[in-house]
């Protein structure tokens, strides 16, 4: 009798053992675990290597009038030295042409000579954190070469957003939310064919833009905004985001969320320009920022509140292109996707 039991009476093998560990819950949540862990820590070291010590690089700065006057030389020589080489001085004609430029937003400030001394004019919608430094580092060589310097803020910021952060925010709210909310369709609203599914995730997207300039602007009074422009541009950003993650799920399965992470919230949020102005970043960050949907998004948002009439065209096909690959991706291997009516079990069921 001890050996009628067949299969059932002998150890299981070691491909046995292993098959019965990949069906049990155990080893999904295992992996977790350990890809929780590190996104925690990758999550702290980008924002902190990217925003801890900003160092500047490479800030575009406007010299207008003559240059060869003793003064300016002296001044332009300390703050070269003061800022280690990483002013990018254009020169212009006259100042007309070099606030131009700063409109267009190629340079952060504009230096000229004003009667025994030199003026500086820094944006401070150009980044905070830039204008910061240049009055800070102007102010400094001054004091050291004996050239008399006046430091005006010629494109300050909106009183409610002292620090420049608010755009960053309400841009991060709309990638967060974004990518959130295609979750949440693909768990609790499983069931949607293809064209629903990105009809669903424009709708939210477009009212969730419009919640969150509403409270930004109507509610917290904290920016006066382009109201529809900057609603628009929240709503790309968020469909955008959304149909990043449906992406990955249609490729990747249940595994989506991590190159979604990774993408738009470890490398894309920290160099968006929005927190530290791309001067400031290390400099592959600040390339690879721009082309990302983040960057794109605070780029916009940013021009659209602080430089209307100036607005460019790289930030929407940059967003428009993620948005565009990402449908048809999706559509392409929509067979793939784990939602559509194809794979409810009631579906399957009625088809056997």
């Amino acid at each position: 009798m001890s050996g009628g039991h067949g299969a059932h009476g002998r150890p299981p093998t070691r491909g046995e053992k292993w098959e019965a560990v990949k069906k049990s819950p155990h080893l999904p949540a295992t992996v977790l675990l350990f890809i929780l862990a590190a996104a925690a820590g990758l999550f702290a070291g980008s924002y902190t290597y990217t925003m801890a010590n900003p160092t500047p690089r490479a800030i575009p700065a406007a010299l207008a009038g003559p240059a060869e006057a003793p003064r300016t030389k002296t001044f332009v020589a300390g703050m070269e030295k003061a800022l280690d080489a990483s002013l990018r001085l254009h020169r212009y004609a006259t100042v007309a042409k070099a606030r131009e430029a700063m409109e267009d937003q190629k340079v952060f400030a504009v230096l000229r000579p004003e009667g025994g001394g030199v003026a500086l004019d820094v944006a401070g919608a150009s980044g905070a954190s830039v204008a910061q430094l240049l009055a800070e580092s102007a102010v400094k060589v001054s004091d050291d070469v004996g050239v008399p310097v006046t430091v005006t803020d010629v494109k300050p910021l909106q009183k409610g957003d002292p620090r420049g952060l608010a755009l960053f925010y309400i841009s991060l709210a709309a990638v967060i939310i974004g990518f959130v909310g295609a979750i949440q369709l693909s768990v609790h609203a499983r069931g949607l064919a293809p064209l629903e599914r990105i009809a669903f995730t424009l709708g939210y997207a477009l009212l969730g833009a419009f919640a969150i300039a509403a409270v930004v602007d109507w509610l917290l009074g904290a920016l006066d905004l382009p109201f529809v422009e900057s609603w628009l541009i929240l709503a790309f950003t968020m469909f955008t985001s959304g149909m990043v993650f449906t992406m990955f799920n249609t490729i990747m399965g249940r595994w989506a969320m991590i190159p979604t992470w990774g993408l738009m919230v470890l490398l894309g949020n920290p160099s968006s320009g929005g927190a530290v102005s791309w001067p400031l970043l290390p400099s592959a960050l600040g390339h690879i920022g721009r082309w990302l949907p983040p960057g794109a998004s605070v780029s916009a948002q940013h021009t659209a509140v602080y430089y209307q009439g100036h607005q460019f065209a790289i930030p929407y096909l940059v967003l428009g292109g993620w948005a565009l690959v990402s449908c048809t991706v999706f559509w392409v291997w929509r067979h793939r996707h784990p939602g559509g009516r194809d794979h409810m079990p009631g579906h399957a069921a009625a088809a056997s």
